[in-house]
């Protein structure tokens, strides 16, 4: 059973949850070591300067502008105002999307709610499926909802002819909304500087040769095929096992450090044990030890 409270509290956890997000994003926003976060577009302009090299200390990290705080919220109306191309200009094209999503949840969701009060509600709330129904405890609210329809009513054709509407319009307007976003992005695409990216393909999957390497065998392959269409390729490899051996040897050569250090000190060879952490296994020269190490690692 649900009651007015239960709503009421429901709304006020996600009205209240919604509102400290959006406080602590307007504050982020604000401080200095964000600053290239949420304006990338100024610094690629040269618009913009990082506040993080000058100023006092606390300065870099904290703003202590307090009228900053005063007028935090003021970039919503004017971003709201702002015309799509200067807005695509100052933020970015996915900045407008982003704007046109809640656009879109009004587009859709407005209608659909109005139907529902003005079909489904008097439909359910006229009827009485729950007034004779036994061991269910109902409340008003209750009523509202298709659990107050009789089983096999003829009521339930509103229910699905407002399924079919409902269904139709969203998908109407996202069809719409697409086509607009898609043509947005083309504008956007066909207005930018060209850059290599926008030419630019992966290629997956090459099968082994055993006469040319990969990057021969691309370069022969684009050649022959595409002489028109090609400039360069760029082989990218998996570097996450070689990224594991350098951290592994960098830790090495910090602990050769260590003992060439100490053996200055004290004018004695270290010595150390092999095993885990050092305390059991095989006794050797620790300077000796890393060296090996460090020898095999360079090679592998």
């Amino acid at each position: 059973m649900t009651t007015l409270g239960d709503i009421g509290v429901a709304a006020a956890i996600n009205i209240g949850s919604a509102f400290i997000f959006f406080l602590a994003f307007a504050i982020l926003r604000l401080q200095p070591f964000n600053d290239r976060v949420y304006f990338p577009k100024w610094y690629l302009k040269g618009l913009r300067t990082d506040p993080v090299h000058g100023g006092a200390f606390v300065r870099k990290f904290v703003n202590l502008d307090w009228r900053a705080y005063l007028g935090f919220l003021n970039w919503m109306p004017e971003a709201l105002r702002m015309p799509e191309p200067e807005l695509i200009d100052h933020a970015g094209l996915d900045s407008v999307v982003y704007l046109r999503i809640y656009l879109l949840g009004l587009k859709i969701f407005v209608p659909i709610a109005f139907l529902a009060w003005i079909v489904l509600v008097p439909v359910n709330w006229t009827s009485s499926g729950l007034e004779g129904a036994k061991n269910i405890t109902s409340s008003d609210i209750d009523k509202l909802s298709v659990s107050n329809v009789h089983s096999r009513s003829e009521r339930f054709w509103g229910h699905i002819t407002m399924a079919y509407a409902f269904t139709f319009w969203v998908c109407y307007i996202l069809l719409r909304e697409y086509e607009k976003v898609a043509s947005m992005r083309l504008d956007f695409l066909a207005t930018e500087k060209r850059r290599p990216d926008q030419f630019t393909v992966l290629v997956r999957n090459i099968p082994p040769d055993p006469d040319e390497s990969v990057s021969e065998l691309v370069e022969h392959f684009f050649m022959v095929n595409h002489p028109d269409h090609y400039l360069t390729h760029q082989v990218i490899y998996d570097a996450n096992t070689l990224a594991k051996l350098v951290k592994k040897k960098k830790k090495l050569q910090n602990w050769l450090v260590y003992y060439r250090n100490k053996l200055e000190r004290t004018s004695k060879r270290p010595e150390m044990k092999t095993g885990f952490l050092g305390l059991w296994g095989k006794k050797v020269d620790a300077i000796d030890y890393h060296t090996t190490e460090i020898e095999k690692l360079s090679e592998e």
